[in-house]
């Protein structure tokens, strides 16, 4: 903003601080989470320690929770015994269907989209150079999401979706489903928000669902993450579970894609069961394979 760089306090570095309190003065600052980084990943054979000691120890910090407008994280993982439950076999999100261990999902303040992409890519393009960047890992389906809808089991009781990824719950489940057409996204999203998901979390083990819809990645991204696939079609759902999905996977999740499908408006392309991760410690990491 035309001023000479100034030195942090006793840092050695660079860090613009006046810049930092004109930006902090400016823009939106709520507290919903108006976009989101969901995140699935697969370490690759015999790399699963190394991996996650990366992603917990370094990755998530510096590359997630340190940057601006992203204020709530969380990670979740899905044993083998997990995997096997995902549905259906043949998915157009993860070939093989088991593939991605790993799930990080991420809050982005509402208005901070285009401020936080430019400060992402920056920095993953420094963690790259400083070799700070895990290469042995594919990402199977990673993509910075637009929230669309949160629908709630109890109504005004309970935690919000603000608070889901920082709330002690004990599961999670990603759906993704493809409308038929990007004419009719807006009418699955009004079956899903209005009919479908009031009726499934009726009385279920989950508390709310959060639905997303996948923005485009920026032309500068890292090439070892690829381009988001189904931007015009696709929907992305979180459902937040006060049990674990071993626990309730039978009768709640059996039988979506059949819904789904009868609705004639999509097709269910994933849905798959995940336990959060206990940071700092390596459990479940001997359970992937």
């Amino acid at each position: 903003m035309g001023e000479a760089p100034r030195k942090g306090k006793g840092m050695g570095e660079e860090t613009r601080s006046e810049t930092y309190a004109e930006l902090a003065a400016v823009g939106p600052y709520g507290v919903r989470p108006g976009h989101a980084l969901i995140t699935l990943v697969e370490p690759h054979p015999g790399h699963e320690y190394a991996y996650n000691r990366w992603y917990e120890d370094d990755h998530y910090y510096a590359g997630a929770m340190a940057m601006p407008w992203m204020y709530a994280g969380r990670r979740w993982v899905a044993t083998r015994d997990l995997q096997l439950l995902r549905v259906p076999e043949k998915s157009a999100v993860a070939r093989p269907v088991t593939a991605g261990c790993y799930l990080s999902t991420y809050w982005i303040t509402a208005g901070r989209y285009d401020d936080h992409m430019k400060w992402t890519v920056a920095i993953n393009k420094r963690l790259n150079r400083d070799a700070r960047v895990y290469q042995d890992r594919t990402h199977v389906f990673t993509a910075f999401q637009d929230h669309e809808a949160t629908v709630y089991r109890d109504g005004a009781a309970g935690p919000r979706d603000l608070h889901a990824l920082d709330h002690p719950y004990a599961g999670l489940v990603l759906e993704v489903i493809d409308a038929e057409s990007p004419e009719r996204r807006a009418e699955l999203l009004e079956w899903l928000r209005s009919r479908h998901l009031p009726r499934r979390l009726a009385g279920s083990p989950a508390a709310m669902v959060t639905v997303f819809r996948p923005t485009p990645l920026p032309g500068d991204r890292m090439t070892y993450v690829k381009q988001v696939e189904g931007v015009d079609t696709r929907l992305t759902l979180l459902w937040f579970l006060e049990a674990e999905p071993r626990e309730c996977w039978e009768p709640w999740f059996t039988g979506i894609d059949t819904q789904v499908a009868e609705s004639r408006l999509g097709t269910l392309e994933l849905l798959a069961p995940f336990v959060p991760t206990v940071p700092g410690t390596d459990r479940y990491v001997d359970r992937l394979r």
